[in-house]
């Protein structure tokens, strides 16, 4: 090999590294795609799951709380809430339910929402699912 590095070795590098990475990329969507299935044993998501989710949307509850690490840290995470309640809807939903008409004053409060009974039910399905994800631990305590 001589001592100079020309422009075809550059090239050569350049041009043998794009597709060893390319071809690295593939192969691990691959892996990944084969591999998630197996992963997700919390079942299909039901369409109480999914209008609980469009509710968690539309009234930007994750402008104060976190879900499983995302969002704001002005209120409690709600990843675990579901198992912090001792597994039970009923209690999230009537937790839900008592917040007072008006806020209490000198204290962050959550507001009074005026959920159905269907959305509240819907809200702690989505709650529930989303504590069935396996957080790898997440969030530290149990307290959120």
């Amino acid at each position: 090999m001589s001592g100079t590095f020309t422009k075809s070795m550059a090239r050569n590098i350049f041009y043998g590294g794009a597709v060893f990475f390319f071809l690295l990329f593939v192969a691990l969507t691959f892996d990944t795609t084969r591999a998630l299935p197996k992963y997700d044993n919390r079942g299909a998501i039901t369409p109480e799951v999914a209008l609980g989710k469009r509710i968690w949307e539309e009234n930007d509850c994750i402008g104060c709380h976190t879900l499983l690490g995302e969002g704001a840290y002005f209120a409690p995470e709600l990843g675990n809430v579901y198992t912090r309640y001792g597994n039970s809807k009923e209690a999230i939903m009537a937790f839900i339910k008592s917040r007072p008409k008006e806020g209490i004053p000198g204290r962050r409060s959550m507001p009074q929402f005026n959920f159905s009974d269907e959305q509240l039910n819907a809200l702690a399905e989505f709650l529930k699912y989303t504590s069935e994800i396996d957080t790898a631990g997440w969030p530290p305590n149990v307290q959120g």
